[in-house]
């Protein structure tokens, strides 16, 4: 009866609309006044959850991404970007994927960069004569590219929940990253053809290498966090530091379009954004823990393994549950309460843990963009001034490509391991 209670609020929440990380922490506390448990365990549980040194690179590096957003870093990706690809058919679209593969170095959330890229493409799409519903639809799709090329802050978490190395998990996620990326790319390319999207005039190896040098500093930033972790100098938290260092120099000096006096209200902006995350990662301790104490993950391993011990069906099995999840939980909040569970139930099969690290967080990126709780479907729609469903509709060719990046990872881990492997050994 405690779990119909647990569980019960808990779905009443969503229903309603309440946010994920209130929702956790309502229903964990009907759980415990239900069992009679003192409420004192509550905090105690959500201290327990955040208190973790990891979980320090969270504010620096969303602090270190606004910096640079606000010192001019979009309109130089998205220039980079255009220069690149925006001559072949479709090309704002592709212009569209590969800024938030670029992108996605700097943010480490596929929110930010559905945002910014968004706020800057979709109306130049639009204008350009492209659909309103698709310019929507391939924002929103490859805004999900950004949580998988380092930084990413469900990387951060996964770490913090499992112990594996954070600088493993950055590396482990490029590869699939770029494949995301490059087959969002041929999906928007395919469109463009079918459909008769326009395409924009060469514009020259000089605009080429003018719009590469401008953005290279902003894209140095992935190569100096990533380098700092594979050399061992520093720690995903003290790299956080140094990126936002970095992000301050060159926003204000190199590119010069980050006033100091606005600095201020960047630092208060990335700390709101900071507590939402910490609060929901905090609530959700507080619910696993209940999990674990009613011995749910042992439960749903042995349930699982009284079907199958055969691993690839255990790992379609992880990817339908996380598929279906990902369309009702926010992201970090799923993997606070199903991470250690399935990790285990992996493990138990001869998974490795940082194969299964990385499509478990590739799956519920999918879930960003899939309804009923697509946070980036729902920006990218407000953007584009539509209602959901045209954007839904408009979306499914990318959802099917990035199932299929998806699977491809799933069944074949070296796409995840190799790179570490061979970097951080």
């Amino acid at each position: 009866m405690s779990l119909a209670v647990l569980f019960g609020v808990f779905a009443a929440g969503l229903l309603i609309g309440i946010p994920v990380a209130i929702t956790l922490g309502v229903s964990s506390l009907a759980y415990l006044l239900y069992q009679g448990i003192p409420i004192v365990v509550m905090p105690q549980k959500m201290y327990a959850g955040i208190d973790s040194f990891v979980l320090l690179c969270i504010p620096g590096f969303i602090l270190a991404g606004n910096l640079m957003n606000s010192g001019g870093i979009t309109e130089r990706i998205i220039r980079f970007a255009n220069a690149t690809v925006g001559w072949m058919r479709g090309g704002l679209g592709l212009t569209n994927v590969a800024g938030s593969m670029l992108f996605g170095g700097i943010s480490g959330t596929a929110v930010a960069d559905a945002a910014s890229l968004g706020g800057v493409l979709i109306p130049g799409m639009k204008k350009a004569g492209y659909p309103a519903d698709f310019s929507a639809a391939v924002t929103a799709a490859s805004s999900t590219v950004g949580p998988m090329i380092p930084p990413s802050v469900p990387m951060i978490i996964v770490g913090a929940l499992s112990g594996i190395s954070v600088g493993k998990m950055f590396l482990a996620g490029a590869v699939p990253g770029i494949l995301m990326g490059l087959a969002m790319m041929v999906t928007t390319y395919i469109i463009s053809v079918k459909r008769g999207f326009p395409r924009q005039a060469w514009q020259g190896w000089g605009e080429l290498l003018r719009s590469f040098m401008g953005a290279f500093w902003a894209i140095f930033m992935t190569v100096l966090i990533v380098g700092g972790l594979m050399t061992g100098l520093a720690t995903p938290t003290e790299t956080a530091i140094v990126a936002c260092i970095y992000a301050l120099i060159v926003g204000r000096f190199i590119y010069g379009e980050l006033p100091l006096r606005k600095v201020p209200g960047i630092i208060i902006e990335s700390a709101v954004a900071s507590a939402a995350i910490l609060a929901l990662v905090g609530f959700a301790n507080v619910f696993g823990w209940i999990l674990v104490s009613e011995r749910i993950p042992q439960t749903i391993a042995s349930a699982v393994l009284a079907v199958t011990d055969n691993k690839y069906l255990i790992i379609l099995m992880v990817n339908i549950l996380l598929l279906i999840v990902g369309m009702f939980m926010e992201t970090i909040a799923a993997l606070i309460i199903l991470f250690v569970p399935l990790l285990t139930l992996a493990q138990g099969v001869g998974i490795d843990p940082l194969h299964f690290a990385t499509f478990a967080v590739l799956n519920l990126m999918i879930g960003l963009t899939t309804p009923p709780v697509g946070v980036c479907l729902f920006i990218c729609s407000n953007i584009a001034r539509l209602p959901l469903a045209p954007v839904v509709r408009a979306i499914m060719p990318f959802i099917l490509t990035n199932i299929l990046v998806l699977l491809a990872v799933s069944y074949f881990p070296p796409l995840a391991t190799w790179l570490p492997s061979i970097l951080m050994n």
